[in-house]
């Protein structure tokens, strides 16, 4: 049986307790004082922006909306947190902690977030601040701010996943499978992009503040545009295909997944879908420790080739389609990220603790981890094929615009674009494909 999230917590500290004593040895620091963050006011307005926590804070624990709290860590005594709980009539106030993850920290309430220097240390010499507000972190006395080192010695640390982490992130894929499901339906019944999410949302039981990033709800020549978000109310004339990225966020963790329907299963664009499906599936598979990121990113530009000759929409083989870089455009993003705490998680281009860059292959400047795959790594892989008319007009304006087939590229427009995507866990002998284990084709 599969052990439950909360029981995996204690284990989860005790690692992030190991990591920072290591560095605030190697740092000669004494603390690391992390801040939540605060709640933003909308300009001339009397509301705030829906609150983000910082991912530096919610990695230790699973208070993911209360602004104005701080973590005080030193690896080696028990953590501190003071918790914001103000008196308020107008808003709900979050209750004392009681829940599995309080118990490993030392609490302190604050009842008013300009208190907060009566309850942390007065000798800041030897902490370092990390978080978003800057001018708080002055006035309160402190000189190492984001000290780079620092974060890059944890940014590189959090690509390996603790099973408590893994855990939440299978639990998010739960939710947004549930969510893809409904989402399908109501494409096929008849919905508007707007009624799909609505769909989507009801089923994740999640609000639109509470995913991890805008859901990605496209019909037709909409599956063309990478972010869309507009969410067309009106039901189109005519219903070509379907492309949802849409994730879920569970303790702080997402899941980012992808999948793209034909109104038709049976037509061109169907099969055209079965094969960018099958080529993902592959990508899955060559996910191993010890091969490079970014390698598996050029082999799906081998595999994209091969779609576009054997489809006819190019007519060269895969390997001149390459040499030509006619690829690029169809498929103009990189294979995938690191996915965790955020849905582009921190980390994806260090070589090491240090931090040192390593640069995306020649070419391919939009890939977004060129990491060495290594067991405890979480990574999304999201091939796609699309028909966006501002990079067709750019091949159509080259050297290479003869060998396009583009009496059927242009047939191909109204469907707008294909994306798959699945988030894998690396282990040491095998891939554990979240999204596929929870039956969603």
């Amino acid at each position: 049986m599969t052990a439950s999230y909360q029981s995996l917590y204690q284990a989860h500290i005790a690692e992030l307790q190991t990591r920072t004593r290591s560095l605030l040895q190697r740092e000669n620091l004494d603390a690391l004082v992390i801040h939540s963050g605060q709640a933003q006011r909308k300009f001339l307005d009397d509301m705030d922006y829906p609150f983000k926590a910082n991912p530096l804070f919610k990695a230790w624990l699973p208070v993911i909306d209360n602004p104005h709290c701080w973590l005080i860590v030193d690896g080696v005594n028990k953590p501190k947190l003071i918790f914001y709980r103000p008196k308020d009539f107008w808003h709900k106030v979050p209750d004392e902690p009681n829940d599995f993850w309080a118990e490993h920290f030392d609490i302190q309430l604050l009842d008013k977030a300009n208190k907060v220097e009566t309850l942390l240390p007065y000798d800041k010499a030897g902490m370092a601040y990390l978080g978003e507000y800057l001018e708080v972190a002055r006035a309160l006395g402190f000189n190492e701010i984001n000290p780079e080192p620092v974060l890059s010695y944890i940014h590189f640390y959090r690509a390996y996943k603790t099973p408590y982490e893994q855990a939440c992130l299978r639990i998010a894929n739960k939710m947004a499978v549930a969510g893809h499901n409904a989402a399908k339906a109501a494409f096929y019944a008849g919905g508007s992009e707007f009624d799909i999410q609505l769909a989507y949302l009801a089923a994740a039981r999640q609000t639109e503040n509470e995913m991890p990033y805008g859901n990605i709800v496209a019909l037709n020549q909409n599956c063309a545009i990478l972010h869309y978000t507009a969410l067309e109310r009106k039901v189109p004339k005519q219903r070509h295909s379907f492309l949802i990225d849409a994730g879920a966020e569970f303790h702080g963790y997402a899941a980012d997944i992808t999948r793209t329907y034909s109104f038709n299963p049976q037509d061109e664009f169907g099969s055209l879908i079965s094969a960018v499906n099958d080529a993902e599936l592959q990508l899955v598979d060559g996910l191993k420790p010890g091969l490079k990121y970014g390698e598996l990113h050029v082999q799906c530009h081998q595999k994209i080739a091969t779609i576009l000759q054997q489809f006819d929409f190019v007519k060269l083989s895969a390997d001149a389609i390459i040499e030509r870089q006619i690829s690029r455009a169809f498929f103009p993003h990189g294979l995938g990220h690191h996915l965790g705490l955020q849905v582009h998680d921190v980390g994806g281009f260090m070589a090491d603790e240090r931090g040192t860059h390593v640069a995306p292959p020649e070419g391919h400047p939009y890939l977004r981890c060129t990491r060495s795959i290594e067991a405890n790594m979480v990574f999304t892989i999201e091939p796609g094929l699309y028909f966006i008319d501002s990079l067709l007009a750019d091949l159509a304006a080259t050297e290479f615009s003869q060998y396009i087939n583009w009496h059927k590229v242009d047939a191909f427009r109204q469907f707008g674009g294909i994306r798959i995507e699945d988030n894998i866990i690396v282990h040491q002998d095998r891939n554990e494909n979240m999204t596929r284990d929870l039956q969603l084709a």
